[in-house]
């Protein structure tokens, strides 16, 4: 099968997982089984197409012109394909962790949940393989569209108030400032497609557009992409933690922040061109807001108590460091930032794994109330552990990679402000992560103490969560430290995307 026909199936296979859970939404088992099985079908084929794009093949797949110049188009790229294969892949381990926890929990409309679910993963590989910018414009659309439905899934005060702040902040800033710097840049350029070294170069040439005005749209891309969450466009993604946490790890580590973090480096590689940004140096400023919110978010996650809260900050901390790597515009920042895409995805997503099975296992939010709770769920504090070490940056967590890259990148063009906010930052990662699991393993409550001095062993009670809660926080957490190991394949992967075009 030719890589250009992996390409429409991959997309048709979310689409036909939402008919099947729709049609089996009765019967529980049928629902949830086939969801699971169109997942690992779509990770085959997924993997299938990436050793063509990996090999220095460009896939392409054309469904139709909206308007002319508009047109519905995807190419496939090594970008794009690293997140389509970071999105593929946790699609199955949060079905599988779905369906323990929304059974564990025993929460209501499953069938919607499980159906908005795998639109939303239709949305990310839709972005993943998008050609050209308006393709990209309606997969981010939809995919604000589709997740909406999860955040606000238990229908209370509480959840629709958090929905609407997550709908008007990303509606708002794609149509006020998104769409807007498309418009311009279809004037610019006469064309919305992705190119290799960017297509703004001879509008510059040409004096179209100042170095200022390069500046400002820029800006209207970046902060336009809300789901970046560049501060102080963040305030949604605390508000969406209303949702059940399996939408959480949805939110920050497989589809939606990851979304917008891609969206903005495919901005800055194939539409102003890394080249473009160095000389002019038009986009350091959002390098700086950038660097401003990975620390004052950072700051906030260490005063919140609640698990999700903290979490919530620290993934607005993490995504600017994506931000930060684009706007820096070197090889090394771009690969960097790329990398921690994959990086922050599988050690975030085990961290609100663990969340979860920690409110399904011992009903419990509050970071103060988990004293001595690692005795009763020892794997689940231990692959929070091993989760935090990855977002920290140390090793053998993935995250030592990403950061090392990003922080070369702050060197390479003197921004040594830039990289004390990195080390700073990472200092303060390490301030509000590893607390929670020293606190839950070396602590204890009085009642625990009493049971150790009866029993005398520390795990003769251990109660931890559903195994389908269990197991796939497990596999992620050691895949944090694999990804520490499979660097040089993932740099290998991402490095034509900072070469000079042909």
């Amino acid at each position: 099968m030719s890589p250009d026909h992996l390409i429409w199936i991959s997309l048709a296979l979310p689409l036909l997982a939402v008919g099947l859970i729709v049609l089996f939404g009765k019967s529980p088992d049928l629902r949830d089984g086939a969801s699971g099985t169109v997942a690992g079908l779509l990770l085959i084929v997924v993997a299938s197409l990436s050793i063509g794009v990996f090999s220095g093949k460009r896939p392409e797949w054309h469904l139709g012109e909206m308007l002319p110049g508009f047109e519905i188009a995807f190419r496939v790229e090594p970008l794009g394909m690293l997140f389509a294969l970071v999105a593929s892949g946790l699609w199955i381990l949060t079905t599988a962790y779905a369906v323990g926890y929304m059974r564990g929990h025993h929460e209501r409309h499953q069938t919607r949940f499980f159906a908005c679910f795998a639109i939303a993963i239709f949305a990310a590989l839709s972005a993943a393989f998008s050609a050209n910018l308006f393709t990209l414009f309606v997969a981010y659309e939809v995919m604000t569209i589709s997740t909406y439905p999860l955040v606000t899934h238990h229908g209370t005060d509480e959840a629709k108030r958090g929905g609407r702040i997550y709908l008007g902040i990303l509606l708002s800033t794609s149509i006020a400032f998104f769409m807007l710097a498309i418009v311009w840049t279809w004037s610019l350029a006469g064309t919305l497609d992705f190119q290799l070294g960017g297509i703004l170069s001879t509008a510059v040439a040409e004096n179209r557009i100042s170095q200022t005005g390069l500046g400002v749209l820029i800006g209207l891309f970046t902060f336009g992409i809300g789901k970046a969450a560049l501060m102080p466009f963040h305030r949604w993604l605390p508000a969406a933690m209303v949702a059940p946490t399996p939408v959480s790890a949805l939110l920050h580590a497989v589809a939606v922040v990851k979304v917008g973090v891609f969206s903005v480096m495919k901005v800055c590689v194939y539409i102003f061109g890394l080249e473009l940004l160095r000389e002019t140096g038009v986009s350091l400023y959002l390098a700086y807001v950038a660097g401003f919110t990975l620390v004052v978010a950072s700051l906030v996650a260490m005063t919140k108590d609640n698990l999700k809260a903290r979490l919530a900050y620290s993934t607005i901390g993490q995504l600017a460091y994506i931000t930060l790597g684009a706007m820096l515009a070197t090889p090394n920042s771009v690969i960097g930032g790329g990398m921690h895409i994959a990086m922050h995805a599988v050690g975030k997503i085990t961290l609100f794994f663990c969340a979860g099975a920690i409110y399904v296992a011992a009903h419990k939010k509050n970071i103060s109330d988990m004293e001595g709770l690692g005795r009763k769920m020892p794997f689940t504090f231990a692959a929070f552990l091993i989760a935090s070490v990855s977002i920290i940056g140390l090793p053998p967590g993935g995250g030592a990679w990403s950061k090392w890259f990003l922080a070369l990148g702050t060197v390479e063009t003197h921004q040594y402000l830039l990289t004390a906010s990195l080390m700073v930052s990472s200092l303060l990662n390490i301030a509000y992560l590893v607390p929670i699991p020293m606190r839950a393993f070396m602590k204890s409550s009085k009642s625990e103490d009493e049971s150790e001095s009866e029993t005398g062993n520390w795990f003769s009670n251990m109660q931890e969560a559903p195994a389908m809660c269990v197991v796939p926080l497990c596999v992620t957490a050691i895949g944090s430290v694999v990804l520490f190991f499979a660097a040089q394949w993932i740099y290998q992967a991402l490095l034509p995307i900072t070469a000079m075009p042909s």
